[in-house]
């Protein structure tokens, strides 16, 4: 490529919010005729330099430049104009509008009267047609459609305006197989017609699809340029997740020495547990006294599974079993009810309620549990405090300030506490040590291995595969929406061995076509 020049070139690009560098120094080149992945973990950075190019988030340095002439500030409305056209995950099209009125919304043709209905159908119909969508009535009300057919339609949308760019953000995340086919058949048209097109996917497989050239970011900088064609998909895994720090690893040798092998009857156990475009049919047991970690990529179906079994999410196939009596779990609630605790990923909208102190948050699940006509002394709620300040290292200052103000270390613990004041048979931490610091992961990967020393059974979610090898006893290991194995852990089992079992061609592959 390097006798073409690119569409847009970014160079050195740093965002800042509230202060805190989320993107430090980034390059990004789209040549035109080119798929372009942009790959990273959750919190790499892509998001937000997606932002930076849209115009929806300021830049604070670094330079954009289109066809060779810089442009900033890049502002939304210039980067439109400059032929920037994006399609989100979340599609935003008005369902009850037509197919056409969602198509045309805001470049509708005019006549001399107003908007020219007969026209906005006609050409509404031809850019469905570039998309294989002949047979589609622009007429049809948007809501009588189904998910991958919205999705379609709003690439219909961007294309109207014939964009020199297009940015595809998880496009295909809620579709099915045969669906996500349709679209990256689209993809690669769009291509074909020398359209530059960044597309930002969590399936590694769909990337080595349709890509030609990625480029991978992990903590907000940038990692490298690869070109698809040379790199593997074990490399590519590598350079997302990065490396963790050398003081955590003894942990691995505690674990290891004390390593856990279930027996009897397990506390809880799933059949079949699923629920559609979210995570395939599913088995899965777990045992008192033993770490099971959940590997995969995002989007792999690992938090999907937790928040099933969490009460989270309600499963639409399966069942699940608590001590051998099956249960139903509708809501967060009943799980705690059967003595399962579930901390999910997102720790600020599901997690901590940021209007109360720290000790509102520590005793609100007890106190729930209990039932709010018979409250917490402040003896009782005395003798809680006491005991999490101390097995979670929380300093007695922080006990009573409003949770906010507290670092992300501080309110993981917090969160913590709170379940663990529940006496859970069974917990399942999602994403636990996730933004902490060293100190604070490492009471909290500690007090993870002792709990499993004293009976609970724990789920451990990390996009850090180190963490999970260090603390497992058995590993389940999640792909595209489905388990596709289990380990047991022991001095043999490496980050590699995760990161070749997630990377390595399943049937689907055999055939060219993406798995699901």
């Amino acid at each position: 490529m390097n006798d073409i020049q690119p569409v847009v070139e970014m160079t050195g690009i740093t965002v800042e919010f509230s202060g805190v560098r989320v993107l430090d120094d980034v390059d990004l080149a789209l040549y035109p005729g080119e798929v372009h992945a942009l790959m990273g973990e959750n919190g790499a950075g892509k998001s937000t330099l997606i932002g930076a190019l849209t115009g929806t988030l300021p830049i604070l340095e670094g330079e954009v430049r289109i066809e060779g002439e810089e442009r900033m500030p890049i502002g939304v409305a210039r980067s439109r104009a400059e032929g920037i056209a994006t399609v989100f995950q979340e599609t935003h099209l008005s369902p009850h509008l037509t197919v056409a009125e969602n198509v045309m919304i805001g470049n509708e043709v005019r006549g001399a009267f107003g908007i020219d209905w007969k026209a906005n159908r006609a050409r509404a119909a031809e850019v469905l047609a570039l998309l294989g969508l002949n047979d589609l009535d622009p007429r049809m009300p948007l809501s009588a459609l189904t998910p991958a057919v919205k999705q379609l339609v709003a690439v219909a949308r961007a294309l109207v305006v014939e964009p020199r760019v297009l940015v595809l953000d998880e496009p295909t995340s809620s579709l099915d197989a045969s669906e996500v086919r349709t679209l990256l058949r689209v993809v690669r048209g769009l291509r074909d017609r020398g359209v530059a097109i960044l597309f930002v996917s969590h399936f590694i497989e769909q990337v080595f699809e349709v890509a030609d050239r990625m480029t991978v970011l992990r903590e907000g900088r940038l990692v490298g340029e690869y070109l698809a064609a040379e790199l593997d998909r074990s490399d590519l895994i590598s350079k997302m997740l990065g490396e963790d720090i050398e003081a955590l690893k003894a942990l691995r040798s505690e674990r290891l020495a004390h390593h856990y092998s279930a027996s009897g009857k397990p506390t809880l156990r799933a059949s079949a547990l699923g629920r559609r475009g979210t995570l395939d049919p599913t088995d899965i047991e777990l045992s008192r006294g033993e770490v099971v970690g959940f590997a995969g990529l995002h989007g792999s179906g690992r938090t999907e599974l937790a928040r099933l079994m969490g009460g989270a999410e309600r499963a639409d196939s399966g069942e699940i079993w608590v001590d051998g009596v099956r249960v139903q779990l509708r809501s967060p609630g009943a799980a705690l009810h059967q003595r399962i605790a579930l901390s999910t990923e997102d720790l600020r909208g599901e997690g901590i309620i940021a209007g109360l102190t720290a000790r509102e948050n520590i005793v609100l699940a007890l106190q729930a549990m209990r039932g709010w006509s018979r409250p917490l002394s402040r003896g009782e709620q005395g003798a809680l405090i006491e005991t999490y300040l101390e097995a979670l290292h929380l300093s007695p200052s922080d006990i009573d300030r409003p949770v906010e103000e507290l670092s992300g270390g501080t309110q993981q613990k917090i969160l913590l506490a709170r379940l663990l004041a529940t006496r859970p048979h069974v917990l399942i931490l999602d994403e636990p040590t996730r933004g902490v610091d060293i100190g604070a992961k490492l009471d909290i990967q500690r007090r993870v291995a002792q709990l499993a020393g004293e009976g609970v059974a724990v789920v451990f979610i990390s996009s850090q595969l180190e963490e999970v090898v260090r603390l497992s006893d058995r590993i389940v290991v999640l792909k595209d929406r489905e388990k596709i194995g289990e380990l047991s852990n022991g001095p043999g089992v490496t980050v590699d061995t995760i990161v070749e079992m997630i990377a390595a061609d399943l049937d689907g592959d055999l055939d060219g076509e993406p798995e699901e």
